[in-house]
């Protein structure tokens, strides 16, 4: 199959969106914890999590358009500055995925789907107890897409939780052993498969390929 840029836009808007979405492969399944300034809490699976730096640490995500729909996660976290992401792991991918279904306001996902919220020290977000890699974060910016309206929340990184027995020396973590989660399109989940651990590569120390 060959697809041109126009062959794309003439799409069934369902087909487009689940190849656009699955083009570039598997992408790490997280859920965002919120909480309002009332006190409600929300809980929603993104699946645009991304390393921007490590000093500061810094993790972004990107958020739909607001416009008309109500986006309480994006809500929350420009009400309050804090939120956290939680791993998905293989043992809560279902619950993990209603998440995404259009709750009330006043509706918890948390409850919905019966997951657990977790609070550790003065973070007022709520974690995912399931979730056993985990992280806070305050809101530092906020960087608007303008082609298509969508926007990128970009956070420093205040608590992270990480199993003592998944971690190396070096700082490598084998998500295999935390079996969690990846996502292909905006549906179809993926366990994941440690293959290898490479040195730095410097030109000099090029292999026998």
């Amino acid at each position: 199959m060959l697809l041109t840029n126009q062959d794309i836009k003439e799409l069934e808007k369902v087909k487009r969106l689940n190849i656009i979405n699955s083009i570039t492969g598997i992408k790490p399944a997280n859920l965002v914890g919120t909480k309002s300034a009332s006190g409600q809490t929300n809980l929603a699976i993104i699946s645009s999590v991304v390393h921007l730096g490590s000093n500061p640490a810094l993790i972004g995500f990107i958020m739909r358009p607001t416009g008309t729909v109500p986006r309480h996660t994006y809500e929350n976290i420009k009400e309050t500055g804090v939120y956290t992401i939680n791993h998905v792991h293989e043992s809560f991918i279902k619950q993990a995925h209603y998440t995404s279904a259009k709750f009330d306001r006043e509706e918890s996902e948390f409850n919905a789907v019966k997951l657990t919220e977790e609070y550790f020290d003065s973070c007022t977000a709520p974690f995912v107890k399931e979730s056993q890699l985990k992280m806070s974060l305050s809101l530092v910016e906020e960087v608007s897409i303008k082609i298509n309206g969508t926007i990128m929340l970009i956070g420093e990184i205040q608590q992270l939780i990480i199993p003592d027995e998944v971690i190396t020396e070096e700082g490598h973590i084998d998500l295999s052993k935390l079996k969690t989660a990846g996502i292909s399109g905006l549906n179809s989940y993926y366990g994941l498969t440690h293959l290898d651990t490479f040195p730095y590569a410097r030109k000099e120390e090029l292999p026998d390929f």
